[in-house]
């Protein structure tokens, strides 16, 4: 998906929640993504529950970790299954799909994106791995080409737990800073 507040100024007012990939699998991710990837400052691999977002003026960013601090330790972890690759039509972003956990993931997304979060997205929220993104639509298939058969190859674990998620800014060199971090209830078996 697009990042619709990182302009060309890299503006810091601009926030997303995600659960970083941990282990052999978040390591393949971040180097499959490294490789495909034309832009260089590449995040690590997660998957993201709030999209980034401005927070309205109004908002700091204390007052939008405090929200956080109130709703997260409600949420349990959640398990990912990841799925095959695909491409998002309108952006040409080709991510890795959320086979299990997508309808946690957005009911999740639903009660989270409120308070001082609360955001109009561009695109309806879709759980995803992005992998590459800043593509034309032609580059864009051959990008999916390759990472589907990179995928295949692919003999480690394909699921996860996303038992912590990270508030996280941009900043003015398109970085991700993680500002505070919400460790979640054991899932719920």
């Amino acid at each position: 998906m697009s990042e619709p507040c990182l302009g060309e100024a890299g503006p810091v007012n601009c926030f997303a929640l995600v659960s970083y990939i941990p282990g052999q699998l978040g390591r393949f991710l971040d180097e499959l993504r490294r490789d495909l990837e034309p832009d260089p400052v590449a995040p690590r691999a997660h998957v993201t529950l709030l999209p980034p977002r401005s927070l309205p003026a109004s908002v700091t960013s204390q007052e939008a970790e405090f929200h956080l601090n109130r709703m997260m330790p409600e949420a349990a972890a959640l398990e990912i299954y990841l799925g095959a690759i695909e491409v998002f039509p309108v952006t040409n972003v080709v991510y890795v799909s959320v086979d299990g956990g997508f309808l946690q993931m957005k009911k999740l997304h639903e009660r989270l994106n409120s308070g001082p979060l609360s955001f109009v997205e561009p695109f309806h929220y879709h759980p995803h791995v992005t992998l590459a993104q800043g593509l034309t639509a032609g580059q864009a298939q051959r990008v999916r080409e390759e990472a589907a058969a990179r995928w295949e190859r692919y003999r480690g674990p394909r699921s996860f737990s996303t038992d912590a998620f990270s508030f996280v800014q941009a900043n003015r060199a398109k970085r991700w800073v993680d500002l505070a971090e919400y460790t979640l209830a054991p899932a719920v078996r």
